[in-house]
């Protein structure tokens, strides 16, 4: 074996060999690195970005919910959430009334979606987060609060004390639209999650949206958060299924499951294409192979002529070519695993150095580059990197084995 590995290196790092050989070889060397690098930083930004929505958009939105068909909301619901605590699958369950309208502001209107919550429940949610610990407390003890949405509290041009205007629509029974209900709130809080959320989310106290709404039954519906939140279609329909009265059921998926989704996608397509650019490079070791056999026929034929066996030439020529794939693929991946290590803080600074955002928070729930690293899917970059690149030297080697002493040597 060792005389083996000294004939590739020698075979490889030839000074009579041609420059273009040379180059070749070395493209092939760079394409293989590049891939790798590339594959292993874009999948961390896409687990990144996959970690955030799960820690971030997912700790705030409810992962399911079930709310009444009547006007008259949930019946015995303190009872049904002791019931449905008992799913080990729950991590916790909120009852709520959700009110829509328009929030008026001097002559400045808006529309909201306020969630009627109650204090008690909601500090076992993961809202706690997006609000200052103050602000929250201040709001728990006004029954007339109100937590609005960053977003929408700028473009309105509220501050914090404020007193907002709630228009709420209202239809007879002939189904024509009334004059609107009218509520009087007092802005104590603001409400941070990210993205589009924050221009028409906010939240109120239960009882007031409930009377306010004429929920007679104190909730309009209860809202989950499972253990494994992208398990929540399948849970939320099997309690909706399950649960004592008609319910309407829906889960985060169906209204924020297209981030989830275009992440996937992008995943997906990042490995096919990357995959193919890590191919490309692993054929021109073909090409690089092919032509150190035809430029080292004499010297192939000279070894079978000591005794050298087919099976060690083919050893020979497959070591030559695996090395540039080893070489690429340590550089590419080793390249790879410590700019998604650093990647955050990386970008962090081209933006202060050049004023660019790469996500602006206006637009997207995170307003920085993720990136979160899993070594399995290096090991797999690294693994089909070099199946490729073994792959790739196949043919050349049986190439050489075939090269006839008599032939060559004769000439």
């Amino acid at each position: 074996m060792k005389l083996i590995f000294q004939l590739a290196w020698r075979f490889r790092s030839s000074k009579q060999q041609n420059g273009y050989i040379s180059f070749i070889s070395a493209s092939s060397t760079v394409g293989i690195a590049l891939g790798c690098f590339v594959l292993i930083l874009l999948l961390s930004v896409m687990n990144g970005f996959e970690r955030e929505l799960k820690d971030r958009l997912l700790s705030i939105i409810p992962h399911g919910e079930l709310y009444a068909v009547g006007k008259q909301g949930i019946t015995d619901w303190q009872k049904e959430i002791a019931a449905l605590e008992k799913d080990a699958r729950i991590e916790s369950i909120q009852p709520y009334t959700k009110a829509t309208g328009m929030l008026q502001k001097g002559k400045k209107m808006k529309a909201i979606e306020l969630v009627g919550i109650d204090p008690q429940f909601a500090e076992n949610d993961g809202m706690l987060s997006s609000v200052a610990k103050q602000q929250w407390q201040t709001f728990s003890n006004d029954p007339q609060g109100v937590l609005l949405g960053a977003g929408a509290m700028d473009k309105l041009g509220i501050e914090l004390g404020d007193k907002v205007k709630l228009l709420l629509p209202q239809l007879s029974d002939d189904l024509s639209i009334r004059a609107p209900k009218t509520l009087w709130l007092n802005v104590l809080g603001e409400v941070k999650i990210g993205g589009e959320l924050d221009n028409h989310i906010g939240y109120m106290h239960l009882p007031l949206a409930s009377k306010t709404l004429g929920v007679t039954h104190g909730v309009q519906g209860l809202r989950f958060r499972y253990h494994d939140p992208f398990a929540a279609p399948l849970i939320t329909r099997e309690i909706g299924f399950g649960f004592s009265q008609e319910v309407y059921m829906s889960d985060w998926t169906r209204t924020q499951g297209h981030l989830y989704q275009d992440i996937q996608l992008v995943r997906v397509v990042v490995y096919i294409t990357l995959i193919l650019v890590i191919g490309v490079a692993c054929f021109n070791i073909v090409s690089t192979l092919v032509m150190a056999v035809n430029e080292k026929q004499s010297e192939i034929a000279m070894l079978k002529t000591m005794g050298t066996t087919e099976q060690k030439i083919i050893l020979v020529f497959m070591l030559q070519g695996f090395i540039n794939g080893i070489i690429g693929t340590v550089i590419g991946v080793t390249c790879g695993v410590l700019m998604a290590l650093n990647l955050t803080s990386v970008a962090q600074g081209i933006e202060r150095l050049t004023g660019f955002h790469f996500l602006s928070g206006d637009i997207y729930f995170i307003n920085f580059l993720p990136s979160a690293l899993k070594w399995h899917e290096v090991y797999i970059t690294a693994f089909i990197a070099l199946a490729l690149t073994i792959i790739a030297t196949v043919y050349p080697a049986r190439k050489a084995a075939s090269v006839n002493p008599a032939e060559v040597l004769g000439n």
